[in-house]
């Protein structure tokens, strides 16, 4: 079963860890931490999902929750490594399936952290799994030291969800991308929830940073666990433009728009996970965008 295909099960696990169930996961041949820079680990139990973590001097930082079931496994394998306390526990975005898990580290005496535009969609849109947040931010940038450890949060704006972080430690030129870039597939189906222009100006925006490595809440090369680089962010922002492109060139030879999505092929991409299944469903959501206006929107009033 390969990870684009395994979202099913990740979901019934999800749920299975709200409602107390027992599941079997999957078997990993790997352990589910891979240190990518000193001491600084990705974390995984399948690759369905993957966070990250930091181990300081005195404390430890959490990089997205994910589920109770993910952020138990997390912490296990923490205590494998060190005793020292959690300090913070950062979330990305408001989706359910990325900000759940957060009472785990509460209960360890964390603080959990999301930028205030994903808590106010937190607050009106509960969740079994998910939990406030103990502390949010706002604008555009936050700065947070923990001993050693510089960490600066990246509001981009709107691309998706609400209150997308990206997390960037500039001493290690490493930075924690969540959904914006998946390595090694196609867009996610019907690209739900994605500003397809504010995305493609983040995207811009992201390769800005100083950066050398990338960790990825999803990642569908065969070692998961491992940091990606710069490319991996230009390769998608590639696809987004590729995809506009091929589009608006099917209506310049006069192809029928609702034939587009049955016909439209990009063979630059045809390795990639997903091509087959999603590229029509990718195609779609540039047609609808394109002829009704870019969606979703709302004034940036966060920002400020």
């Amino acid at each position: 079963m390969t990870r684009f295909l395994h979202f099913a099960q990740t979901a019934l696990l999800f749920v299975a860890s709200v409602l107390s169930l027992s599941l079997p996961t999957l078997a990993t041949e790997t352990k589910p931490y891979q240190e990518i820079a000193e001491n600084i680990y990705s974390y995984s139990t399948d690759g369905g999902y993957i966070s990250m973590f930091a181990i300081t001097a005195k404390q430890v930082v959490v990089f997205e929750t994910m589920n109770s079931t993910h952020a138990k496994g997390m912490l296990a394998t923490i205590r494998s490594l060190t005793d020292k306390p959690i300090k913070y526990a950062f979330q990305s975005h408001n989706h359910w399936d990325h900000a759940s898990g957060g009472q785990v580290f509460l209960d360890n005496g964390a603080q959990t952290i999301a930028h205030a535009e994903a808590a106010r969609w937190m607050a009106a849109n509960p969740y079994p799994d998910m939990v406030m947040p103990s502390m949010t931010w706002q604008g555009k940038l936050a700065h947070f030291e923990v001993d050693e450890l510089d960490i600066e949060l990246h509001y981009f704006g709107m691309n998706h969800g609400l209150g997308m972080t990206v997390f960037y430690l500039p001493k290690q030129k490493l930075v924690y991308l969540a959904d914006i870039v998946t390595p090694n597939r196609v867009i996610f189906s019907v690209v739900p929830d994605f500003n397809l222009r504010e995305w493609e100006r983040s995207l811009h925006d992201v390769l800005a940073l100083n950066f050398t490595k990338a960790v990825f809440s999803h990642n569908e090369y065969k070692n998961y666990l491992a940091a990606g680089n710069r490319d991996d962010v230009q390769a998608q922002l590639d696809y987004l433009r590729d995809l506009r492109q091929a589009f608006y060139q099917a209506l310049k030879e006069g192809t029928n728009p609702m034939l587009i999505p049955s016909t439209l092929k990009l063979p630059k991409y045809e390795n990639w996970v997903g091509y087959k299944e999603w590229l029509p469903m990718n195609v779609w959501r540039i047609l609808a965008d394109e002829f009704m206006g870019p969606f979703p929107w709302h004034p940036d009033e966060t920002a400020k």
